[in-house]
């Protein structure tokens, strides 16, 4: 956490939840101030919807063979509009700095840069939409036990096993998932 905000933190969401959209989330921070916070989750595919596939839709032409990595659910704002997380290697005028050795860019460039081995980011996903919250919300989200923190790593932020990402979070900071509870308190 930098002076106080969460830019480049993961968000794992705790059980209860009042948002079903949010239920098992991870989201990554990749901007926050005092004014709002803005997340991609890294764990919510949409199923039967590949980046090659997306890439043939949006008429970028590919020069390498692409795997048929998923494309994600960010989250519930703007669903139309596309938000690459990569690694910083690709970093250009148009991307923002995570933190954490990871960049977003939200243009049509770094998906040509991607159908195009040369210029590719070493490892990157595209995500739909993008989880939002005012100046204030998500602060006081963590204070309610809504959110845990914890720092991303290239597994939790990349790979392609989704359905053990929010555990495998939660194990990192020494949570086992079987012991939380669904009512949030405070001491």
């Amino acid at each position: 956490m930098q002076g106080g905000f969460f830019s480049g933190q993961l968000l794992i969401a705790m059980p209860g939840i009042s948002d079903p959209r949010f239920e098992r989330a991870l989201i990554l921070v990749c901007a926050h101030d005092g004014q709002h916070a803005m997340g991609v989750a890294v764990n919510r595919p949409v199923e039967g919807l590949t980046l090659p596939d997306l890439l043939t839709r949006l008429d970028i032409k590919t020069s390498i063979v692409l795997p048929p990595d998923l494309v994600l659910i960010g989250g519930p704002v703007e669903r139309e509009r596309g938000f690459v997380v990569h690694t910083d290697d690709y970093m250009t005028d148009h991307s923002l700095e995570i933190g954490a050795g990871l960049g977003l860019t939200a243009t049509r460039e770094v998906l040509e840069a991607i159908a195009q081995h040369k210029q590719q980011p070493r490892r990157a996903f595209l995500a739909l939409g993008y989880a939002g919250w005012g100046g204030g919300q998500l602060e006081d989200e963590i204070k309610e036990n809504v959110w845990l923190t914890c720092e991303p790593d290239e597994a939790l932020v990349f790979d392609a096993d989704y359905e053990t990402k929010w555990s495998r979070a939660l194990a990192k900071i020494g949570v086992d998932p079987d012991r939380l509870s669904s009512i949030a308190g405070r001491a």
